[in-house]
């Protein structure tokens, strides 16, 4: 298959993947208030991992030490996203929140050219710096101050981008199903101690909340990691993070379709921004350098 046809079909998982946690967003607020979020975070990762591990069961057969240190730190990376993450939507909005977890499109770059030592392209930072904008006007609504929820969030925002960076780098040599696996058993055993406080009242979980619950599970989960770390295997991740903040837009027009939010002029305007930076960076520019391609890189 040649290069070209990877790197889309890489594209359309990552897209795809970012559609799958958009539209989980509103299922997740629903399923929050029944299950507080270590609990969560446990229910979904360690059964998950598990099941991702059972499925693909052959491909563990020449699993060794390296795989299970790979896997355990990129699983502890996502585990300090997540972390940061729900801890600090205590002290923020969603929509604050979303804007500033989205800051990890700014940072890859900058963490790639840090490692590779390679410029990753003009049009990478100008793409990163226009999807950033839009996200400000897709979820930042009468949003203002800094308080520690907001930096919780950056920091998180941290993590997801040495996350995505870890996740490039190993699935060169790793088998990409492997290591999602293995990441979100870590995560899940890392959430347990917090989720031993928590005592959540599993019986009192009405059906919606088991729906919602297993969607989070299924797709949210399982399906949505084991497509970022199959697809980020055929594209860098300064690609990838401009297509996962797709998540944001996708939330928002699931919003509109399923729940009947309205949809706003600068929502809008937003919108357009963010899919105009990933045109910019899809489409053919020539004078701006587009930076190397993922089978170049170190």
């Amino acid at each position: 298959m040649k290069n070209s046809t990877r790197t889309f079909l890489a594209d359309g998982g990552i897209l795809l993947a970012a559609a799958l946690w958009g539209v989980g967003f509103g299922v997740l607020k629903d399923v929050l208030d029944y299950l507080p979020p270590f609990t969560l975070l446990v229910l979904r990762f360690l059964p998950g991992g598990v099941l991702l591990g059972l499925f693909f069961l052959r491909r563990f057969r020449e699993t060794g030490w390296d795989d299970l240190r790979d896997g355990a730190l990129v699983g502890l990376l996502l585990f300090g996203g997540f972390a940061c993450q729900t801890t600090g939507l205590q002290w923020t909005t969603a929509g604050k929140q979303a804007f500033l977890t989205a800051t990890y499109v700014l940072l890859v770059p900058f963490f790639s050219w840090g490692i590779h030592r390679a410029f990753p392209g003009g049009r990478v930072f100008a793409a990163s710096g226009i999807c950033l904008a839009g996200m400000s006007l897709l979820t930042l609504r009468g949003a203002s101050g800094i308080n520690l929820g907001d930096g919780l969030t950056l920091v998180s925002a941290v993590f997801f981008a040495g996350h995505l960076m870890a996740v490039e780098r190993f699935t060169r040599r790793r088998d990409p199903l492997v290591l999602a696996s293995l990441q979100m058993v870590v995560l899940g055993l890392c959430a347990l101690p917090f989720a031993l406080f928590e005592r959540p009242d599993l019986g009192g979980i009405p059906l919606r909340g088991w729906i919602g619950f297993g969607y989070m599970l299924l797709f949210c989960t399982i399906g949505a990691f084991a497509l970022q770390n199959l697809a980020q295997k055929y594209t860098p991740s300064t690609h990838a993070a401009l297509l996962f903040s797709t998540e944001a837009l996708f939330g928002a027009a699931s919003g509109v379709l399923l729940l009947g939010e309205t949809f706003t002029p600068p929502m809008a305007t937003g919108a357009a921004l963010m899919m105009g930076a990933i045109l910019l960076v899809e489409l053919p520019i020539p004078f701006l350098r587009k930076g190397p391609s993922p089978e170049t890189r170190s």
